[in-house]
């Protein structure tokens, strides 16, 4: 029998690469007035990326806030920014891909170079790329014997957008010197044309009380709303939060002592859902005439189900770069960041914040570490979409040179599905097969085999194979003896 065949064609969009690269961005401060450095806040945004042949270009703005003691012991802010591009290379990028960018400062370092201060930040970026590609299934073959299932087909949805997030609040100080904001996504929805996203805004302020500083830390919740015309059903989507500026207004109120605070941030939203179609796919075919030569197609997704939110508060010893004795008085701790990566059964890494103290009646500061790993129970092993941010930092000397600290932890995690679909994408038609001619053949089959494994092994189909076979139950033991009638033909 000839082999007559069907096909169905299409596109869909797909994640293709996940792609990291590091950059070094330097600014100088200068001035004859700037003592020393007591603390440095680098904030990066993105402002475009572009993917070309073999290569995305991406590029940023970095704004650094240094806080000085100047030659009156007195702390004193000063802010510059600068505009940097970098580039990534992957030999399968085109141009008609989709990047998606996220910039993040992965470590700052502060040098004296005379009268003035280089800070160079490492500024990292994770590029997730998006391609088209076609959809070839086949449908019927007819003079074929062919294996169906239903399956989800997924195609990926790129988003992005803007959101404003405004608060106000008092302050128990006399100014804010640093306003450091991370902004974490609790839980992100899909709605009919629009992504809903909730989450909270982790506020840490180093501020100044009576002269000296202070660290105080405000949680802002947030809930924001983006268009998007590929929504249309409800379905949970994976999104991170970029701070991409922190306005703030500070009014000093004499009477009551205090700051009133106006605070404007912006956000920035990056993140996928992906659509979803059920159908039916042919996963496999024989013929009981010739061979076939086969053609599969498989498609990989990572649909979110869940987005679960851990709280975790840790402690223990720290490690700090200066000399820390019974002579320091510690003033404030402020700028906590995370820094982690996946385990097993959770995430291990390390806080670190600046410290303020006093010793000796000057103003120093320190970098402090504090070390740490969470079980996050009930999370996908494969899970790797998880964000942390740091909600205060508490340290205080246990013994002399030894200094405790402890902090709460807030995550979210994006739990992701790996799933994956093969189909039969084309199929020919080969040698025809040596037929057996005896009436009767007993077939001894392996342990485990299917329905399916054993009517392909035995040219049968798997209707024949049950109606000579009633007491067969799959999968197989392998301790079965199957019976293969074959009618005699002219």
């Amino acid at each position: 029998m000839s082999l007559s065949t069907q096909y169905s064609s299409g596109t869909y969009l797909g994640r293709i690469a996940v792609l990291k690269s590091q950059s070094i961005v330097e600014i100088r401060f200068s001035g004859q007035e700037i003592g020393e450095a007591s603390a440095v806040y680098p904030q990066v945004s993105l402002t475009s990326c572009e993917v070309s042949s073999g290569r995305v270009n991406y590029g940023g703005r970095l704004v650094i806030t240094l806080v000085y003691t100047d030659e009156n012991s007195k702390l004193c802010r000063i802010q510059k920014g600068a505009e940097f591009t970098h580039y990534c290379d992957d030999e399968r990028l085109a141009p008609a891909h989709t990047g998606q960018c996220v910039l993040t400062c992965e470590r700052a370092q502060i040098r004296r170079d005379g009268s003035s201060y280089v800070v160079a930040v490492v500024v990292g970026a994770e590029i997730s790329v998006y391609a088209s590609s076609e959809r070839n299934m086949l449908t019927e073959a007819q003079g074929a014997v062919v294996d169906r299932s239903n399956a989800k087909l997924y195609t990926a949805v790129a988003f992005s957008g803007e959101s404003e997030v405004e608060d106000d609040f008092d302050c128990n100080a006399e100014d804010v010197l640093i306003p450091a904001a991370e902004a974490l996504v609790l839980d992100c929805v899909c709605r009919a044309g629009a992504i809903e996203i909730s989450g909270e805004i982790y506020l840490s302020l180093l501020a100044v009380r009576d002269g000296k500083p202070v660290g105080l830390d405000r949680i802002i919740p947030f809930k924001s709303e983006i268009a998007c015309e590929q929504a249309l059903l409800s379905r949970k989507a994976v999104c991170l939060a970029e701070v991409r500026e922190v306005s703030l207004n500070a009014r000093v109120n004499e009477e009551r002592g205090k700051c009133d605070v106006e605070l404007v941030a912006s956000l920035g939203f990056t993140g996928r859902f992906y659509d979803e179609e059920e159908v039916s796919v042919i996963t496999d075919a024989f013929s009981c005439d010739s061979s076939l030569n086969l053609t599969f197609a498989e498609e990989c997704a990572t649909p979110c189900t869940e987005i679960k939110v851990y709280t975790e508060r840790v402690s223990g010893l720290c490690a700090a770069k200066a000399k820390l004795d019974y002579t320091c008085a510690f003033l404030a701790t402020a700028l906590p960041k995370a820094e982690f990566a996946r385990s097993e059964d959770g995430i291990e890494g390390s806080i670190s914040a600046t410290l303020l103290y006093e010793q000796n009646g000057e103003i120093h500061s320190t970098e402090v570490n504090l070390p740490f790993s969470v079980i996050l129970s009930g999370l996908n092993a494969c899970c790797k979409d998880i964000t942390v941010a740091v909600c205060g930092v508490n340290i205080r000397q246990r013994a002399e040179g030894e200094c405790e600290a402890e902090a709460v932890l807030k995550i979210a995690a994006a739990d992701c599905e790996n799933v994956s679909v093969k189909y039969l994408s084309d199929v020919t038609e080969g040698e025809p097969v040596k037929v057996n001619c005896s009436a009767l053949s007993v077939y001894i089959p392996e342990a485990g085999d299917s329905l399916w494994d054993t009517a392909k092994k035995l040219l049968q189909t798997p209707e024949s194979i049950q109606a000579t076979n009633p007491e067969l139950a799959f999968p197989l033991s392998g301790k079965e003896r199957i019976l293969v009638y074959r009618p005699k033909t002219d």
